[in-house]
């Protein structure tokens, strides 16, 4: 989320590594033997190893340092930056900060027409609820916030009557689909159970080795499937009976009143709305009871498949609406020219807004992203300062810090839409998103680092790093979120995935969630600098041995 030798790089960058020596010369000797005769002899001469070049890759890494990063940090991580939430005035400070970063070491802004060429300008549309939702099945009505609330899309503007359709558990894989039986629902609205089915010992029929699939993770499987079928909006209920919805609703509530940015574009075309009901109107949806509900999903669980329901769901009006106003956002970026192989591109990113002020507490994401923005200002320091001795990477670098990442992956998507430079070109994307903190399966545990994505299309890439981290890092690499069956689908979720979908190859550096995870305490205060700081050497590492090598690396695979 392909390796040079050492030797030719340093031979094509014009260091000596070794002195010319001069023949030896014969010499006499005396030497006594029993007959003290003297006799002449030609010795072997010991001569020198060349003493060993400098390793140039480890000095420019270590210029990467806790200080320098914590000096990066405490600037965009402060409350003064308002939590860099995307078209807000901190994320603006911010893009002005690392655009005067780039320009004062030297890299060049290489977005023409701009007004600022180290910024990529687009318009986006900032849309939120708007006062005025209701939901009605018959004669009862229920509350915004309170029996239902809403995600995404574009709701409905005016009081809409919806006939939804039994969707089950809105799952569709090998072996199982609730769609098999529905036929054609573009253009519908689908009624969908949260959660998935069980065995008779609870654990989730469909997930790897007892453990939650993605169907079970949380929702946004499901709907992306509904999409991707044509549907126009999908209501989410949760029987669980351990749930509690109207606790739910509350501690959404500041999340959902917040503005949803999308393209301009986009904004105008149709994605399904997710409604989510509390059990009560789940029930009066689905036209059923408790033990209805219950001896079905019992029934689907005992049969391992979709099963036919006994459900007639009922209408209900609905009335959503929401507000929108265009903003313009910008990506960051610092372009530094390779020598001999600088038509091709390697490039380094990660986002720099966060989330923004939220109830009144800034969310100053210190970890998600500030430490992946300031390591990737950090290996841009270094590659310049390798290029102003002469030791310059061969192909061209991009550093790119990209905005709205936590509104959908939407800078690097509208970067790799619009290119600054060619796709074709575009060797790697090396992506660091939350690199300063522990998580909980390795608290009291060695140095480490998730690394997704590396396996999916270069195999070389995969090794490359492997062997840079044994060389040099010596951490322990965690590669488990490479598995395809990953229910947190983390590969999907930062913005190295938007090259991944054009077939660039991709590695994504990562610390796992904590308990600070979106939330208020993401401070620098609990940053773990020495942690960081091998982590950044690592991508950088990494980074110089991708720029240096004789030949690209290769895309010999396509993996889920």
């Amino acid at each position: 989320m392909n390796k040079t030798s050492l030797l030719t790089w340093l031979l094509a960058a014009g260091v000596a590594t070794s002195a010319v020596a001069q023949a030896p010369e014969k010499v006499k000797v005396k030497a006594k033997r029993k007959a003290k005769t003297e006799v002449t002899a030609t010795p072997v001469l010991e001569t020198a190893a060349p003493a060993p070049a400098a390793d140039l890759a480890q000095g420019y890494a270590e210029t990467i340092t806790q200080a320098d990063l914590r000096q990066h940090l405490s600037v965009l991580a402060s409350d003064a930056y308002e939590g860099r939430e995307t078209g807000e005035k901190g994320q603006k400070m911010a893009a002005e900060y690392i655009a005067k970063q780039f320009a004062d070491l030297g890299l060049q802004g290489p977005v023409q027409g701009s007004d600022n060429p180290y910024l990529q300008h687009f318009t986006m549309v900032r849309s939120s609820w708007a006062d005025g939702a209701t939901l009605k099945i018959g004669t009862s009505s229920y509350k915004w916030l309170t029996d239902f609330y809403a995600l995404g899309g574009n709701g409905f503007a005016q009081e809409t009557s919806v006939q939804p359709v039994f969707a089950g558990y809105g799952i569709e894989q090998d072996g199982y689909s609730d769609y098999a039986a529905l036929g054609d629902v573009k253009g519908k609205d689908l009624l969908i159970l949260l959660g998935e089915p069980q065995t008779d010992k609870g654990a989730a029929l469909l997930g790897k080795d007892g453990q939650n699939s993605k169907w079970g993770q949380d929702f946004r499987a499901k709907l992306t499937l509904a999409a991707q079928k044509g549907a126009r909006s999908v209501f989410f209920v949760d029987f669980n009976p351990n749930s509690n919805f109207e606790k739910l609703a509350a501690r959404m509530a500041p999340y959902i009143s917040r503005p949803s940015i999308a393209f301009k574009e986009a904004s105008q075309t149709t994605r399904p709305t997710a409604y989510f009901v509390s059990p009560a109107v789940g029930y009066k949806l689905l036209g059923s009871t408790a033990p209805a509900v219950t001896k079905y999903t019992a029934a689907v669980n005992k049969a391992a498949k979709p099963t036919a329901s006994p459900f007639k769901p009922a209408k209900v009006v609905v009335k959503a609406p929401k507000k929108a106003e265009d903003f313009v956002t910008e990506n960051v970026l610092g372009y530094l020219e390779g020598s001999d192989l600088k038509d091709e591109v390697m490039v380094l990113s990660a986002h720099y807004d966060h989330i923004g002020i939220i109830n009144g507490e800034v969310h100053n994401g210190a970890d998600d992203d500030g430490s992946g923005t300031v390591t990737v200002l950090e290996m841009a320091q270094a590659f310049v300062k390798a290029k102003n001795e002469g030791h310059g990477p061969r192909r061209s670098i991009l550093f790119l810090t990209v905005t709205g990442e936590e509104k959908g992956l939407l800078g690097s998507e509208y970067y790799t839409d619009h290119p600054i430079f060619p796709l074709e070109k575009t060797m790697v994307d090396l992506n660091t998103d939350m690199v300063g903190r522990t998580d909980k399966d390795h608290e009291g545990k060695g140095d480490y680092v998730y690394v997704i994505g590396s396996d999916k299309l270069s195999s070389e890439l995969h090794t490359i790093l492997q062997a840079q981290n044994e060389k040099y890092t010596k951490m322990d690499l965690d590669f488990r979120f490479n598995d395809p069956e990953d229910p947190n689908r983390f590969y999907y979720r930062s913005d190295h995935y938007n090259f991944a979908k054009h077939k660039i190859p991709v590695a994504f550096f990562f610390n796992g969630v904590h308990d600070d995870y979106h939330g208020a305490g993401d401070e620098i205060e609990k940053i773990e600098f020495p942690k960081m700081e091998k982590r950044a050497r690592l991508v950088f590492y990494t980074a110089w041995d991708l720029a240096s090598r004789d030949k690209r690396i290769v895309v010999d695979s396509n993996k889920k």
